[in-house]
């Protein structure tokens, strides 16, 4: 075996324990349905630690959004209701966050439309790339847009790229099947991925 070899396997050794204990950390974490504040800081400091000797997309993307919830030094509801979603599906292995899901198990909408802003009201839902739910919101009133709940002023529903084969039973389930439900009964919603979304901006 050369060295080469040799150092990939140990990288890849060092890689599967980080994502096992990252497992475990946030089965703890998540484990009485809430988190707060202390928690993400601990969190921080693992990945912090982790972060470096690591090459797994999971470590750095859970990195940057704890970092992003903890910049401004407040907690919201919002930001911990996300990131215990986020959590509990990473604890369950549901899925890792450096994998996006194939959109074939998502009822978007096929063809993909072009994509509005002016004038136009928009819904997000799911766990995203671009940042926190609010930067995408922020993205979209810089463009002209409305944003808030899905009501039946929702002109588009955007989905996060991290959602799973089981998003029926996650925490944004329910929105996505409201839109579907508003789209059968003939309203005029789009339903779109996060890249399709990203890609008109």
């Amino acid at each position: 075996m050369n060295e080469a070899i040799l150092v990939k396997f140990g990288d890849d050794r060092i890689s599967s324990r980080q994502i096992d204990e990252l497992i475990g950390l946030a089965r703890g974490l998540v484990a009485d349905g809430v988190i707060n504040k202390q928690e993400v800081e601990f969190l921080q400091k693992w990945l912090v630690a982790n972060g470096a000797v690591s090459n797994q997309p999971v470590i750095s993307t859970l990195y940057k959004r704890v970092t992003e919830i903890l910049a401004d030094g407040v907690v919201d509801q919002t930001e911990m209701s996300e990131l215990l979603d986020t959590l509990s599906r990473f604890a369950d292995r549901d899925f890792e966050l450096g994998e996006t899901l194939k959109s074939t198990s998502l009822p978007l909408c096929k063809p993909a439309p072009d994509l509005r802003f002016q004038g136009q009201t928009y819904c997000f839902t799911g766990t995203f790339n671009f940042g926190q739910r609010k930067h995408c919101e922020a993205a979209m009133i810089e463009r002209g847009a409305g944003v808030g709940g899905l009501t039946k002023k929702t002109n588009t529903l955007v989905i996060g790229v991290y959602a799973t084969d089981s998003w029926k039973h996650s925490a944004f389930g329910a929105k996505i099947l409201q839109a579907c439900e508003m789209r059968d009964k003939g309203h005029p919603i789009a339903i779109v991925s996060e890249e399709h979304w990203a890609r008109h901006l």
